[in-house]
Protein backbone atom coordinates (compact mmCIF):
# COMPACT_ATOMS: atom_id res chain seq x y z
CA UNK A 1 0.00 0.00 0.00
CA UNK A 2 1.62 3.40 -1.16
CA UNK A 3 1.97 6.16 1.29
CA UNK A 4 -0.70 8.21 1.01
CA UNK A 5 -0.44 11.76 0.83
CA UNK A 6 -2.47 15.63 0.20
CA UNK A 7 -2.23 17.61 -3.18
CA UNK A 8 -3.04 20.67 -3.33
CA UNK A 9 -3.90 22.64 -7.12
CA UNK A 10 -4.01 26.01 -7.43
CA UNK A 11 -4.41 28.67 -9.91
CA UNK A 12 -6.42 31.17 -11.96
CA UNK A 13 -9.67 30.46 -12.69
CA UNK A 14 -10.81 27.82 -16.09
CA UNK A 15 -7.71 26.56 -15.74
CA UNK A 16 -8.69 23.34 -15.88
CA UNK A 17 -8.02 22.55 -11.92
CA UNK A 18 -11.13 20.64 -11.61
CA UNK A 19 -10.60 18.28 -14.83
CA UNK A 20 -6.42 17.39 -13.75
CA UNK A 21 -7.79 16.89 -10.40
CA UNK A 22 -10.84 14.77 -10.06
CA UNK A 23 -8.77 12.52 -13.02
CA UNK A 24 -5.63 12.22 -10.13
CA UNK A 25 -7.70 11.75 -7.31
CA UNK A 26 -9.67 8.95 -9.60
CA UNK A 27 -6.20 7.36 -10.37
CA UNK A 28 -5.13 7.59 -6.99
CA UNK A 29 -7.89 6.14 -5.61
CA UNK A 30 -7.89 9.50 -3.41
CA UNK A 31 -10.93 11.83 -2.07
CA UNK A 32 -11.72 14.78 -4.41
CA UNK A 33 -13.10 17.99 -3.06
CA UNK A 34 -13.54 21.12 -5.26
CA UNK A 35 -13.22 24.12 -3.01
CA UNK A 36 -14.33 26.05 -5.82
CA UNK A 37 -17.67 24.50 -6.07
CA UNK A 38 -18.22 24.85 -2.06
CA UNK A 39 -17.56 28.95 -2.70
CA UNK A 40 -20.31 29.07 -5.89
CA UNK A 41 -22.89 27.17 -3.43
CA UNK A 42 -22.47 30.01 -0.99
CA UNK A 43 -22.34 32.36 -3.76
CA UNK A 44 -25.72 30.84 -4.86
CA UNK A 45 -27.13 31.28 -1.30
CA UNK A 46 -26.23 34.94 -1.52
CA UNK A 47 -28.10 35.45 -4.44
CA UNK A 48 -31.05 33.49 -3.71
CA UNK A 49 -31.51 34.97 0.00
CA UNK A 50 -30.83 38.64 -0.84
CA UNK A 51 -27.54 39.22 0.28
CA UNK A 52 -26.29 40.26 -2.97
CA UNK A 53 -28.11 43.59 -4.18
CA UNK A 54 -29.01 44.51 -7.67
CA UNK A 55 -26.04 46.62 -8.04
CA UNK A 56 -23.58 43.89 -6.96
CA UNK A 57 -22.69 45.13 -3.45
CA UNK A 58 -22.51 42.19 -0.70
CA UNK A 59 -24.86 42.36 2.55
CA UNK A 60 -21.48 40.91 4.84
CA UNK A 61 -23.64 41.69 8.24
CA UNK A 62 -26.73 39.71 6.96
CA UNK A 63 -24.79 37.10 5.21
CA UNK A 64 -22.68 36.48 8.48
CA UNK A 65 -25.63 35.97 10.08
CA UNK A 66 -27.15 33.29 8.21
CA UNK A 67 -23.82 31.09 7.57
CA UNK A 68 -24.92 28.72 10.50
CA UNK A 69 -28.01 27.95 7.94
CA UNK A 70 -25.55 26.94 4.82
CA UNK A 71 -24.84 23.28 4.84
CA UNK A 72 -22.48 22.40 1.65
CA UNK A 73 -21.50 18.46 0.95
CA UNK A 74 -20.92 16.45 -1.12
CA UNK A 75 -22.14 12.85 -3.15
CA UNK A 76 -21.10 10.76 -5.06
CA UNK A 77 -23.38 10.17 -8.49
CA UNK A 78 -22.41 6.36 -9.67
CA UNK A 79 -24.86 6.59 -12.44
CA UNK A 80 -22.81 9.99 -13.92
CA UNK A 81 -19.59 8.81 -12.42
CA UNK A 82 -18.78 12.56 -10.66
CA UNK A 83 -19.39 13.87 -7.46
CA UNK A 84 -22.25 16.67 -6.89
CA UNK A 85 -22.76 19.61 -4.70
CA UNK A 86 -25.37 19.66 -2.48
CA UNK A 87 -26.91 22.86 -0.94
CA UNK A 88 -29.02 22.80 1.85
CA UNK A 89 -29.81 19.30 0.36
CA UNK A 90 -30.37 20.04 -2.78
CA UNK A 91 -28.53 19.36 -6.06
CA UNK A 92 -27.07 22.43 -7.53
CA UNK A 93 -24.52 21.25 -9.36
CA UNK A 94 -25.97 23.04 -12.59
CA UNK A 95 -27.27 25.91 -10.85
CA UNK A 96 -23.33 26.89 -9.60
CA UNK A 97 -21.70 26.89 -12.74
CA UNK A 98 -23.88 29.68 -14.30
CA UNK A 99 -22.23 32.74 -15.14
CA UNK A 100 -24.73 34.92 -12.87
CA UNK A 101 -23.12 32.84 -9.81
CA UNK A 102 -19.23 33.21 -11.58
CA UNK A 103 -20.32 36.58 -11.54
CA UNK A 104 -20.46 37.06 -7.97
CA UNK A 105 -18.40 33.99 -6.43
CA UNK A 106 -15.16 36.11 -6.12
CA UNK A 107 -16.75 39.07 -3.80
CA UNK A 108 -18.54 35.84 -1.28
CA UNK A 109 -15.24 34.11 -1.15
CA UNK A 110 -13.45 37.39 -0.39
CA UNK A 111 -16.18 38.08 2.92
CA UNK A 112 -13.38 37.03 6.03
CA UNK A 113 -16.59 35.05 7.23
CA UNK A 114 -17.14 33.04 4.53
CA UNK A 115 -13.35 31.90 4.21
CA UNK A 116 -13.02 30.88 7.87
CA UNK A 117 -16.13 28.92 7.70
CA UNK A 118 -15.27 27.15 4.17
CA UNK A 119 -11.27 26.87 5.28
CA UNK A 120 -12.31 25.30 8.34
CA UNK A 121 -14.31 22.79 7.01
CA UNK A 122 -11.53 22.07 4.30
CA UNK A 123 -8.61 21.46 6.68
CA UNK A 124 -11.18 18.70 8.53
CA UNK A 125 -11.41 16.80 5.37
CA UNK A 126 -8.06 16.49 4.45
CA UNK A 127 -7.00 15.50 8.33
CA UNK A 128 -6.81 11.53 7.23
CA UNK A 129 -4.64 12.57 3.83
CA UNK A 130 -5.33 10.74 0.83
CA UNK A 131 -7.03 14.39 -0.63
CA UNK A 132 -6.35 15.86 -3.97
CA UNK A 133 -8.34 19.65 -3.28
CA UNK A 134 -8.16 22.36 -6.10
CA UNK A 135 -8.68 26.04 -5.23
CA UNK A 136 -7.32 29.42 -4.60
CA UNK A 137 -5.58 29.33 -1.53
CA UNK A 138 -5.09 25.18 -0.95
CA UNK A 139 -1.24 25.22 -0.89
CA UNK A 140 -0.76 29.01 0.75
CA UNK A 141 -4.08 28.97 3.78
CA UNK A 142 -5.99 25.94 3.96
CA UNK A 143 -3.06 22.82 2.97
CA UNK A 144 0.37 24.62 4.22
CA UNK A 145 1.96 22.03 4.55
CA UNK A 146 0.02 19.11 1.35
CA UNK A 147 3.20 16.84 0.44
CA UNK A 148 2.82 18.05 -3.28
CA UNK A 149 1.30 21.71 -4.34
CA UNK A 150 0.70 22.53 -8.03
CA UNK A 151 -0.04 26.03 -9.45
CA UNK A 152 -1.84 26.25 -12.56
CA UNK A 153 -2.25 29.32 -14.94
CA UNK A 154 -2.79 29.53 -18.85
CA UNK A 155 -3.71 32.54 -21.28
CA UNK A 156 -6.51 34.53 -20.40
CA UNK A 157 -8.23 34.07 -24.19
CA UNK A 158 -7.57 30.37 -24.00
CA UNK A 159 -9.08 29.74 -20.66
CA UNK A 160 -12.04 32.06 -21.74
CA UNK A 161 -12.47 29.51 -24.98
CA UNK A 162 -12.34 26.85 -23.15
CA UNK A 163 -14.93 28.02 -20.46
CA UNK A 164 -17.33 29.40 -23.42
CA UNK A 165 -17.02 26.00 -24.80
CA UNK A 166 -17.65 24.43 -21.36
CA UNK A 167 -20.76 26.53 -20.83
CA UNK A 168 -22.38 25.97 -24.12
CA UNK A 169 -22.28 22.00 -23.94
CA UNK A 170 -24.00 23.24 -20.57
CA UNK A 171 -26.93 25.00 -22.72
CA UNK A 172 -25.80 28.51 -21.15
CA UNK A 173 -26.66 31.55 -23.33
CA UNK A 174 -23.55 33.91 -23.01
CA UNK A 175 -20.81 35.28 -25.09
CA UNK A 176 -17.20 34.99 -25.59
CA UNK A 177 -16.86 38.17 -24.53
CA UNK A 178 -18.74 38.04 -21.63
CA UNK A 179 -16.70 35.27 -20.20
CA UNK A 180 -13.69 36.80 -21.16
CA UNK A 181 -14.74 39.86 -19.10
CA UNK A 182 -15.51 37.07 -16.31
CA UNK A 183 -12.05 35.63 -16.47
CA UNK A 184 -10.21 38.90 -16.41
CA UNK A 185 -12.31 40.73 -13.64
CA UNK A 186 -12.12 37.41 -11.51
CA UNK A 187 -8.20 37.53 -12.10
CA UNK A 188 -8.11 41.17 -11.05
CA UNK A 189 -10.53 40.31 -7.95
CA UNK A 190 -8.76 36.82 -6.82
CA UNK A 191 -5.23 38.55 -6.67
CA UNK A 192 -6.04 41.38 -5.03
CA UNK A 193 -8.56 40.28 -2.62
CA UNK A 194 -7.77 41.43 1.36
CA UNK A 195 -8.38 37.77 2.44
CA UNK A 196 -6.21 34.96 1.66
CA UNK A 197 -5.17 36.32 -2.27
CA UNK A 198 -4.58 33.87 -4.90
CA UNK A 199 -1.08 33.62 -5.29
CA UNK A 200 1.59 30.94 -5.89
CA UNK A 201 3.08 28.18 -2.95
CA UNK A 202 7.23 28.88 -2.68
CA UNK A 203 7.52 25.24 -3.59
CA UNK A 204 4.65 24.41 -6.22
CA UNK A 205 5.21 23.26 -9.03
CA UNK A 206 3.55 25.76 -12.12
CA UNK A 207 2.10 24.23 -14.99
CA UNK A 208 1.40 26.50 -17.98
CA UNK A 209 -1.26 24.82 -19.89
CA UNK A 210 -1.52 27.07 -22.59
CA UNK A 211 -0.63 24.82 -25.35
CA UNK A 212 -1.13 21.53 -22.93
CA UNK A 213 -3.44 18.64 -23.66
CA UNK A 214 -5.40 17.00 -20.43
CA UNK A 215 -3.43 13.95 -20.99
CA UNK A 216 -0.20 15.77 -21.40
CA UNK A 217 -1.59 17.70 -17.90
CA UNK A 218 -2.52 14.57 -16.20
CA UNK A 219 0.95 12.76 -17.47
CA UNK A 220 2.97 15.07 -15.62
CA UNK A 221 1.33 15.98 -12.29
CA UNK A 222 1.34 11.97 -12.14
CA UNK A 223 4.71 11.55 -12.75
CA UNK A 224 5.26 14.16 -10.32
CA UNK A 225 3.10 12.29 -7.47
CA UNK A 226 4.70 8.80 -7.98
CA UNK A 227 8.26 10.63 -7.51
CA UNK A 228 6.93 12.36 -4.12
CA UNK A 229 5.65 9.36 -3.40
CA UNK A 230 8.48 6.80 -3.82
CA UNK A 231 10.81 9.67 -2.12
CA UNK A 232 8.77 9.50 1.07
CA UNK A 233 8.54 5.74 1.37
CA UNK A 234 12.39 5.82 1.24
CA UNK A 235 12.74 8.08 3.91
CA UNK A 236 10.30 6.47 5.82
Amino acid sequence: MKQKINIAIDGYSSCGKSTIAKAVAKELNYVYIDTGAMYRAMALYALQHGFIHANGTVDTAGLEKALDLVLINFKYNFDLGFIETFLNGQNVEKEIRSLQVSNHVSKISDVKAVRVKLVKLQKRMAESGGVVMDGRDIGTVVLPNAELKFFMTADSKVRAQRRYEELKSMGVETTLEEVLNNVNSRDEYDTTRANDPLKRADDAVVIDNTHLTIEEQFQFVMSQVMKKIGSLEHIS
